[in-house]
């Protein structure tokens, strides 16, 4: 598949061919939802925690007592029915990670990215650089593409200037091509990709890794939960 790569003025300066393996996959919405709700669920906290009856303050002894009172019957101060008191089934601290098979997680991330390039959502630039942090210089290179309302940029290495250039920019996010995940890829219109991003992609979805690349790449997507 060839796709057009732009400069920052938004014009073509050729075409390059990108690997059918990543760029040019069958949907497969089972595996992407998926892949989608796992990533949402491992980025839970689990840290919410309500008390039980046995765990609020207040006396175990009986309010009142049980007749000629006029007053409906009632025990412990604690109970659920009371303000203050317990809370029935509430929720308490657990894991909600998922698993997932690592071919299935490859497969849910080249199937958003071949989603992006059918859709005409993806564009290849030829470079991205800044000398020093502009935001209004970033601002202007997603004008001149088209692409500035809701921008997802990936490149092949962290670089300061262009993090700091996008950062102040609402609905544009930078990533480093080996972090892309399928929340991040839904979530945006477009997707920017310098030339070398692409062929980073490539090298990492697009066949088998050795093992020791594979825990490098463990090492470096961590965050991402891809």
């Amino acid at each position: 598949m060839r796709v057009p790569v732009y400069n920052i003025s938004g014009e073509v300066v050729k075409n390059i061919d990108i690997a059918d393996s990543v760029f040019a996959v069958p949907a497969n919405e089972a595996v992407v939802y998926q892949a989608l709700v796992r990533q949402l669920a491992n980025a839970r906290q689990g840290t919410a925690s309500s008390k039980t009856r046995s765990e609020v303050a207040g006396s175990k002894q009986k309010m009142y007592r049980q007749k000629h009172t006029g007053r409906s019957r009632a025990g412990s101060l604690r109970s659920p029915l009371r303000r203050g008191g317990g809370i029935t089934f509430g929720p308490k601290p657990r894991d909600y990670r998922q698993s997932m098979p690592r071919s299935m997680r490859r497969l849910a991330i080249r199937c958003v990215l071949s989603a992006k390039v059918s859709g005409n959502e993806l564009m290849v630039l030829d470079e991205l650089k800044f000398r020093e942090p502009k935001t209004k210089e970033m601002a202007n290179v997603l004008s001149a593409l088209s692409v500035a309302d809701s921008t997802l940029i990936a490149i092949s290495s962290p670089e300061a200037n262009i993090v700091k250039s996008a950062r102040n920019l609402p609905g544009v996010k930078t990533i480093p091509a080996r972090q892309l995940n399928v929340v991040d890829v839904i979530s945006y219109k477009k997707l920017l990709m310098t030339e070398e991003a692409v062929r980073q992609v490539e090298e990492l979805w697009g066949k088998e890794m050795p093992q020791e690349a594979k825990q490098e790449v463990s090492q470096e997507t961590s965050d991402a939960s891809v």
